[in-house]
């Protein structure tokens, strides 16, 4: 059942990303990424790692979508501006994922026939609880430099967007 409902998920993403590339309409086409990011969590979580599968949803979905769509319609397209476009980046496009599809059936056709291990298999891997045990145990400074550095950047910034000290 789990796999099936992959299949789903994954044909999902792969045709609204397809949408994504071919859509005439920018509205549309930011729509057709919101869902491809929303299926994506639903692999992560379908994958048992649904840390990743929030924070797809939450940090993707969520804020960089809405900005995108937010900017979409602050700058007001007009269909006189769609038609200057080229296509030349939608065939690069194209031979991209075509090279891309050609990596990925040599790479199928190197593996051996046994690929999953027998019997031990962790089943809690990905849950929260572990990654923020082993985050807030084993990983703790580098996790606080980083939030220096995180802090830092954000003064920064601040200090370099204000005009008058």
């Amino acid at each position: 059942m789990d796999q099936i409902l992959f299949f789903i998920v994954a044909f999902l993403a792969i045709a609204s990303a397809v949408y994504f590339v071919f859509a005439k309409n920018p509205m549309y086409a930011i729509l057709s990424l919101i869902v491809t990011m929303f299926s994506i969590a639903g692999m992560y979580i379908l994958l048992n790692a649904q840390f990743l599968g929030i924070v797809q949803i939450i940090v993707y979905t969520g804020a960089i979508m809405v900005l995108f769509l937010y900017i979409l319609m602050m700058l007001n397209l007009n269909k006189e501006d769609e038609s200057k476009k080229d296509n030349l980046p939608k065939f690069i496009g194209i031979f991209s994922v075509c090279i891309l599809f050609v990596g990925m059936l040599g790479a199928y056709k190197g593996l051996s026939g046994k690929t999953v291990a027998e019997g031990n298999i962790d089943y809690s891997v990905g849950l929260t609880k572990n990654l923020g045990r082993l985050l807030f145990n084993e990983y703790v400074l580098p996790f606080e430099l980083a939030s220096i550095l995180i802090l830092a950047g954000i003064v920064g910034a601040v200090l370099i967007g204000k005009k008058d000290l």
